[in-house]
């Protein structure tokens, strides 16, 4: 067992602060994975609470080819950056494969995750489990987003677009710009 960690009766560590180091201070740092497909004002408020609750937090775009997502990965990567450059904290990359893979690469010992509904608990719960198996060190850390932003999906703004509704409530002004050139057809 090392300093910072706390052992269960079962045998089973609480995970330590990783290893990632800023002057001599162990650091907290935090993974948020994601398809991101596209950023919601959602996932931007889990940003900026996860830009206050960790030392470091790097927002991971995720490839997710089997989800077949609307952007191109540099696209979600370029318009997640441009939206929390003011937080100087927050980095953003995109990744392929695993979540775990990325904490492993980044020295992180957090997963950060947003749980809006109990039916995201369910998921998000197989998942950290899940991830638990395959990275006993790492921790999942769910953060529930503000009620202002509770409801919003990915999926519900593109099928606002989609229907030439306006969805900057939701998204940021570059966002709803490049969903309607992806959505609606040019006249």
């Amino acid at each position: 067992m090392h300093r910072g960690e706390f052992k269960f009766s079962s045998g089973e560590t609480v995970a330590k602060k990783s290893k990632a180091k800023n002057k001599g201070v162990s650091l907290n740092v935090a993974i948020y994975p994601g398809t991101f497909d596209p950023v919601t004002r959602g996932h931007l408020d889990l940003i900026c609470r996860g830009a206050k609750l960790f030392d470091h937090l790097v927002v991971g775009v995720a490839e997710s080819p089997l989800k077949k997502p609307l952007f191109t990965l540099r696209e979600r990567v370029t318009m997640i950056r441009n939206a929390v450059k003011h937080h100087k904290n927050v980095e953003v990359k995109g990744f392929k494969g695993l979540s775990v893979d990325l904490v492993r690469q980044k020295d992180a010992n957090i997963l950060l995750r947003g749980i809006r509904t109990v039916s995201d608990f369910e998921y998000e719960y197989q998942i950290a489990l899940t991830n638990r198996l395959l990275a006993p060190d790492v921790e999942t850390v769910f953060v529930m987003p503000g009620e202002r932003f509770s409801f919003i999906s990915s999926s519900i703004i593109k099928n606002i677009v989609a229907a030439r509704g306006d969805a900057t409530e939701f998204v940021t002004e570059e966002v709803n710009r490049k969903l309607k050139q992806k959505l609606l057809p040019r006249k």
